[in-house]
C-alpha cells in the first residue's frame, strides 16, 4: 500500500528519516532511538509548575479547576479542553470548553496588552461533555458536544450575545471544528471509532444557521482523491449520520482539526495517525502514523488537538502518552516542545496562540488529580518563530 506525506525526508527530533513518500516512495518511516532536540533546542528541567521547556521560555497557571480566576470573583470550570485565542482591543480572550456531562459549558478570560488577567466569565452553559471546537472568522468560538447526537453552538467569547444552537450543522459525536474562509466552508471530526469528517457549507457564509452538512467520501487506502457527498439527514435519527452515505470514508476517533493554507490538518486518536487534505488538488493522505516508526520511539503519541503558529509549524497536543505538545514544522521535523511531568493520568487540550503569537495557552484536563475536578489551564511565552 503506497503511503504519502508531507514527511518526506523528515527530520524526527533532528535526525533524517523517510516516511514513504511521492519523492521516497516505499521507503520505511524511521527514527533515531532516543529522538533528539526540535527547532526550539532540547527540553529544560521542569519549572516550578511541572512543565519542560526548551530555553528561552516560561509557563504560568492561568486557571484551575474550582478556584478563583486570578484576582476575578470567576470560578473555573472542571475538565477545561478545547480552546482558541481572539483579539479584544489591545489585549485578547482565551476560551475554553469544559468537558463534563452535565454542565459542559464553556469560558473566557481577558487579558491586557501586557497579558496581566482582567477578567473571566462564563459563555455556554447547560450543554454537555464539550470537548473542542473552532474560532470562526467572524470571532465567535464554535463549541462541540463530545457525545452521540451531540450539537455544535456558537458562542460570543466576548460574552454580549448568548450562545445559539447550530441544528444545521449535524447531530453526531462532534469533536473540533475549522473554518475555510477561501471555500466558505466549516470541518467538522466526528469522534467514533468507524466516524467521518464532514463539512457545512453555510447557505451564507457568516451564518450558520442554515446550509448543507456533507460527508467526505474516499476509498479505503490511505491516500487519494475524495469528493463530497451530501447528508440526507443531519438530525442523525434514525439513521447515524455517518451510515447516510455509501462510501463515506471511516476515520478511528476523529479528534483535531486545523486549517491553514488550503490545508486541512486533523488526528485521529483510535491509530494515532495525523491527515492531510490537501483541498487544491481533492486529495487526501496520512502524515503521521506512529505505528510506521521503526528503531525507537515515536516522538508523537497519543494525538488530540492540533493548532498551527505564523510559521507555519504544527503544535499537537497528547492525551495521554507522555504529556507532551510536539511541534511539526513546514521543514519536516517532529519534536517535543513541551513536556508536563506529574500528571500521566490527565490530556494535555486546547492549545492555542494568542493574537500576537507570542504566548501559547492550553491546558491539562485533569492535573495531578486525575479528576476532572483537578484541571489546570497554562499560559506559556517565549520566542516563539515567526
Amino acid at each position: 500500500m503506497e503511503r504519502r506525506s508531507f514527511l518526506r525526508g523528515a527530520v524526527i527530533g533532528g535526525t533524517a528519516a523517510a516516511f514513504g513518500g511521492t519523492l521516497m516512495r516505499g521507503a520505511a518511516y524511521a527514527a533515531p532511538a532516543q529522538p533528539g532536540p526540535g527547532p526550539y533546542g532540547a527540553l529544560g528541567a521542569a519549572d516550578a509548575n511541572g512543565i519542560q521547556l526548551p530555553s528561552g521560555f516560561t509557563s504560568r497557571v492561568i486557571a484551575r479547576s474550582g478556584q478563583k480566576v486570578g484576582s476575578t470573583t470567576y470560578t473555573w470550570h472542571n475538565a477545561p479542553d478545547g480552546g482558541a485565542c481572539f483579539v479584544n482591543g489591545t489585549g485578547w480572550i482565551y476560551v475554553s470548553n469544559s468537558e463534563i456531562n452535565p454542565g459542559g459549558g464553556a469560558s473566557a478570560v481577558t487579558f491586557s496588552s501586557t497579558g496581566a488577567i482582567t477578567g473571566a466569565y462564563r459563555i455556554l452553559s447547560n450543554t454537555r461533555t464539550n470537548c473542542a471546537g473552532g474560532k470562526t472568522p467572524w470571532n465567535t468560538w464554535l463549541s462541540c458536544e463530545e457525545v452521540s447526537l451531540g450539537y455544535v453552538y456558537e458562542t460570543d467569547p466576548y460574552g454580549v450575545n448568548p450562545a445559539v444552537r447550530r441544528d444545521a450543522m449535524g447531530r453526531f459525536k462532534h469533536e473540533a471544528a475549522a473554518a475555510d474562509p477561501v471555500r466558505k466552508v466549516v470541518y467538522l471530526t466526528e469522534d467514533e471509532s468507524n466516524g467521518c469528517l464532514y463539512r457545512f457549507v453555510p447557505t451564507t457564509w457568516g451564518d450558520l444557521s442554515t446550509g448543507t452538512l456533507q460527508v467526505l467520501r474516499a476509498g479505503t487506502a490511505t491516500s487519494g482523491s475524495f469528493t463530497w457527498a451530501t447528508v440526507p439527514d443531519p438530525d442523525g435519527s434514525p439513521t447515524y449520520t455517518r451510515d447516510q452515505v455509501s462510501g463515506a470514508k471511516r476515520f478511528n476517533g476523529g479528534e483535531g482539526c486545523h486549517y491553514a493554507n488550503d490545508t486541512v490538518w486533523f488526528t485521529t486518536k483510535g491509530d494515532n495517525r495525523l491527515w492531510q487534505l490537501n483541498l487544491a488538488s481533492n486529495t487526501y493522505e496520512l502524515a503521521y502514523d506512529d505505528s510506521l516508526v521503526t528503531g525507537g520511539t515515536a516522538p508523537l503519541t497519543g494525538v488530540d488537538n492540533v493548532t498551527g503558529s505564523s510559521s507555519g509549524d504544527l503544535f499537537v497536543a497528547e492525551d495521554g502518552g507522555n504529556m507532551e505538545i510536539c511541534v511539526i514544522t513546514p521543514d519536516d521535523v517532529v519534536a517535543p516542545f513541551l513536556r508536563i511531568n506529574g500528571q500521566s493520568g490527565s490530556e494535555i487540550c486546547g492549545p492555542a496562540f494568542s493574537p500576537d503569537g507570542r504566548r501559547l495557552y492550553f491546558s491539562s484536563q485533569r492535573g495531578t488529580t486525575g479528576s476532572s475536578s483537578g484541571g489546570i489551564t497554562y499560559e506559556v511565552t517565549g520566542p516563539f518563530r515567526a
